[in-house]
This record gives C-alpha cells, sequence and structure tokens, in this order.
C-alpha cells in the first residue's frame, strides 16, 4: 500500500493498528494523517499542499486536530535536515542508513520533541507506535531508543552539537537554518545581485515560516475583501477558518492564490491597453491560478485566452480553475514548445510561467529543498530556455512575453532571459519594474540591477520569490 492509500479511518478516534506480533498500538489521528502525508512525500514524490488537505478530509478531522496534522507536517518537512543530523547524531548512523518509514516516524517525533509543546511521553510513544506497526517490534525498539536519547537533551544542546560537527560556515548555516549548503549559495548570490546579501538570515528565517492565506478576486467577478494585500489590487488576506470554505461559497470566482502570483498575471495585462480581439496565450497553465487571472481580465477587456499544460491531471486543474469565468477558454494539452512553434506570429501576449526548481516557494512546498540538486537547474535551464524561444517566435510583431519563475535562482531567471536576448535581434527588454510599480497598490521595493527585471522576495514582500522579466518583439522591419 502506498503512503497515500495510508491514511486514518474517518472521524476523530485514535487510528489502532496491530504489530507483527498482534500488540494493540493507538496513533492519535492528526499524526498518522502527518506520517501517512510524510510516508508519500518520502514514497512518491507526492506534494504536502495537495495530499495534506484531503488527507484531512478523508479522516474527518475537526479544526483542532487538522491544525496539529498541519502543523506536523510542514514543520517536520521543513527542518527535516537539521533532524536528520540530529537522530543521526542520536541514532550512531547516518540517517540514510535508517529504513525510510522508521526515518519518517522519527522525523516525525524529533519535530514534536525539539519544536513544540506537545508532552514528550506523547511524542515518543506515539511514533514508536507508528513504527511498531509499520515495521514491528524490532524496529520499535531501535525508534524507542533514538527518541528517548533525543528527549534527553534541550534542543538548544542538540544544535550546538551538529553545528560544532560542521566542516564549513556554510555547513553550519544549512543545519541552523535547514536549507541545503547549495541552495543557501543560491540564495546569496540571488541577494548579492541586487546588493541585498546582508539579508540572508532574513530570507531563510521566512522559508520556515508559515506564510499567510492569499486570496485573489477574479477582476470584474469577485470584490477583494478584507484585511486588504499591499501590492495586488485583487489580493487580500483570509479572514480566518477554512479558506476552502470561502473559494466554495464564492463559487471559484475568489482563489487561494500568493500574492507574487497574482502580481506577475497583472503586469503582463497592464503592460500596455488592451485592444479587443488581442490573442493572449499561457504557456505553462497548470494549475491555473494565473490562467484564471488572466482569463477574466481578458473577458472583461474583449481579449481571448488560450491555455496550455502538457500534464494531462494538470490540464484538467486548469480547466476546472477556468470554470467560474465566462466564456469559453481552450486548454491544449502539448509540450509548449511544439505549440508555440506550430504558431508562429500568433498572440499578443504570452505568459510562460516555466517550470522551476521552485526555491523561491519553499515555505509553501518545504519538500522542494530536499527534493531538487544543483544537477536539475541544468536540465530546467535547458527547458526554460526553449520555452522562452518558442514562445518568441508564437509572438505577433508588438507582442510581449512575460518570463516567470517561481525560483530566484540566477540560472533560472537572468541567465535564461539574458540568452535569449542575446540570440534575437527582435526584442527588446520592457522596464517590469516600472510596469509592477504601476500596478501595486502601494510603494514596492524593487531594486534594481539596471536591467528592468523583477524579482519578488518572502522576507521583504510576504510574497513567494516570484521573479518577472517582460520582453517585447519588435514590429515589422525593426530591429535592435
Amino acid at each position: 500500500m502506498s503512503g497515500q492509500e495510508r491514511r486514518p479511518q474517518r472521524g476523530r478516534r485514535p487510528q489502532r493498528s496491530a504489530d507483527r506480533r498482534g500488540a494493540d498500538r493507538t496513533v492519535q489521528p492528526a499524526r498518522a494523517v502527518a506520517y501517512g502525508v510524510l510516508r508519500a512525500v518520502t514514497q512518491s514524490d507526492a506534494y504536502a499542499n495537495l495530499l495534506l488537505p484531503s488527507s484531512i478530509a478523508e479522516a474527518g478531522l475537526d479544526q483542532k486536530d487538522a491544525a496539529l496534522a498541519t502543523e506536523l507536517t510542514y514543520g517536520t518537512l521543513r527542518r527535516r535536515g537539521t533532524y536528520d543530523a540530529i537522530i543521526a547524531a542520536a541514532a550512531g548512523r547516518p540517517a540514510s542508513e535508517i529504513d525510510p518509514a522508521v526515518l519518517d516516524a522519527l522525523r516525525l517525533g524529533a519535530h514534536q520533541l525539539l519544536s513544540t509543546r506537545v508532552a514528550g511521553h506523547a511524542a515518543v510513544n506515539e511514533s514508536v507506535n507508528l513504527v511498531a506497526s509499520e515495521q514491528g517490534r524490532g524496529a520499535a525498539g531501535f525508534a524507542n531508543a533514538v527518541l528517548r536519547r533525543i528527549g534527553r537533551d534541550t534542543p538548544g544542546a542538540w544544535q550546538r552539537a551538529i553545528e560544532d560537527a560542521a566542516r564549513s560556515d556554510d555547513e553550519r548555516l544549512a543545519l541552523r537554518t535547514s536549507h541545503p549548503v547549495w541552495i543557501i549559495r543560491a540564495l546569496r548570490r540571488a541577494l548579492a545581485a541586487e546588493g541585498r546579501a546582508d539579508e540572508l538570515d532574513e530570507l531563510l528565517a521566512a522559508d520556515n515560516a508559515s506564510p499567510e492565506v492569499t486570496l485573489a478576486a477574479l477582476p470584474g467577478l469577485a470584490d477583494p475583501g478584507e484585511p486588504r494585500r499591499p501590492y495586488a489590487p485583487t489580493a487580500y488576506g483570509s479572514p480566518g477558518g477554512d479558506p476552502h470554505r470561502i473559494v466554495a461559497e464564492a463559487k471559484g470566482t475568489v482563489r487561494v492564490q500568493d500574492e507574487g502570483s497574482q502580481l506577475v498575471a497583472l503586469a503582463l495585462a497592464a503592460v500596455r491597453p488592451v485592444v479587443e480581439g488581442e490573442r493572449w496565450l499561457d504557456l505553462c497553465a497548470g494549475p491555473g491560478g494565473k490562467t484564471a487571472l488572466l482569463a477574466a481580465i481578458a473577458q472583461e477587456r474583449g481579449a481571448v485566452l488560450e491555455a496550455n499544460e502538457i500534464v494531462p491531471a494538470r490540464a484538467g486543474l486548469v480547466r476546472s480553475a477556468l470554470r467560474a469565468v465566462p466564456g469559453d477558454v481552450v486548454v491544449h494539452e502539448q509540450d509548449g514548445r511544439i505549440l508555440a512553434a506550430s504558431r508562429p506570429d500568433a498572440f499578443d501576449r504570452i505568459l510562460v510561467d516555466a517550470p522551476c526548481t521552485g526555491l523561491g516557494a519553499l515555505r509553501r512546498r518545504p519538500e522542494a529543498r530536499w527534493r531538487k540538486t544543483p544537477a536539475d537547474v541544468a536540465e530546467l535551464v535547458a527547458l526554460q530556455t526553449e520555452l522562452l524561444t518558442a514562445a518568441v517566435s508564437a509572438l505577433a510583431p508588438g507582442g510581449i512575453v512575460a518570463y516567470v519563475t517561481c525560483s530566484p535562482h540566477l540560472a533560472e531567471t537572468t541567465g535564461v532571459v539574458s540568452e535569449v536576448l542575446r540570440d534575437s535581434a527582435e526584442l527588446v527588454e520592457i522596464d517590469a519594474r516600472a510596469i509592477l510599480s504601476d500596478v501595486s497598490r502601494s510603494p514596492i521595493d524593487l531594486p534594481s540591477d539596471g536591467s528592468g527585471r523583477v524579482q519578488l522576495w518572502p522576507h521583504r514582500h510576504g510574497t513567494d520569490a516570484m521573479f518577472l522579466a517582460l520582453l517585447q518583439r519588435l514590429p515589422e522591419g525593426e530591429s535592435r
């Protein structure tokens, strides 16, 4: 049975299961849900932000237990690197040599012991019960010994111990902030490009903080509520409770969406006045949040939008997101490079929200920091460059493409844009900083590197670290 299938029974009763010798093992439902999500993330690369809500609903957790399951899941994923180092020290062996099912339970137990107010005996006993039900009494005995060893020292003592064993300042910082070293270095370089390298500690702390829920009111279909967010005119904060209830009551005209994601879509729509009949394309549309925002604006101003998403399941999410918007938006299911190349000179505005490492959304998708490696960057940069190049070929003369990533990694952002500009004599760059500043409801701190590109940050703007560049194809007969 996969980690995604292994979920607690409906209702709030403790989950009971027998270990391999038939002993009764009781696990509180919130912990069972958290453990099930952790196992799915480890086993099948599941996304916690997608799996956790359905797991909570399936388990029938009340608001208190749902909050606990959420804290246990995200807290464990965010601090996994630190916990693995502590577990290895307590176990006397590398975390990589511990059975994955046992290791996930140890991580969950370590989080409760070191970073929450959960009673130590409950953290140990229920984590041991999870191991016993999964792996038997022998593994449970090992888990019990490791967790009791962790519980004998304070969080500060463990932190000092693992940092003292670090081989470099960056490794020490990685253990303190639970970010891989390569990501710390990439973030430092991106901040340094703005002359803001001294903000690194703030950024790493922001990555480990729970983000506020932000809602988007689709233009012409819903009005933003309170409290209003500072920048995007469509954005406001959740008034509390389950945000999905607000979305359901609004019939999709209100959506959960990061303010940074709203801003980059709004910037493309605002780059110049919309002429009725304009043709727009969202080339990499899944899961559909920016698509819905652009569709609402297009419908309001007389433009025609098409969308594309190569993954069928994500294309289904795009279609679902578009149900709230009147009119029909064609959703293609093709490789974006092939689709764009097959439609030369066809579109007046194109959004390329390219697949990326996701380093800009680590506070929302903390497992991404443990999933990606430097080798992934090279592959993604090649794909990003090809997608943007293909999008340029699909622009009508005078058309504009917005290149967007949810990553501040310089190779994925300025590197891609600079290469595409270098290879095309008919492209010019538009000052995205000026456009975004005009869109924003209040002044927004956007340091200039001289290019006019935009990099948002969690610690500075309270958004995901979205990158935006705007490129325009020159009219016929013109060149740089």
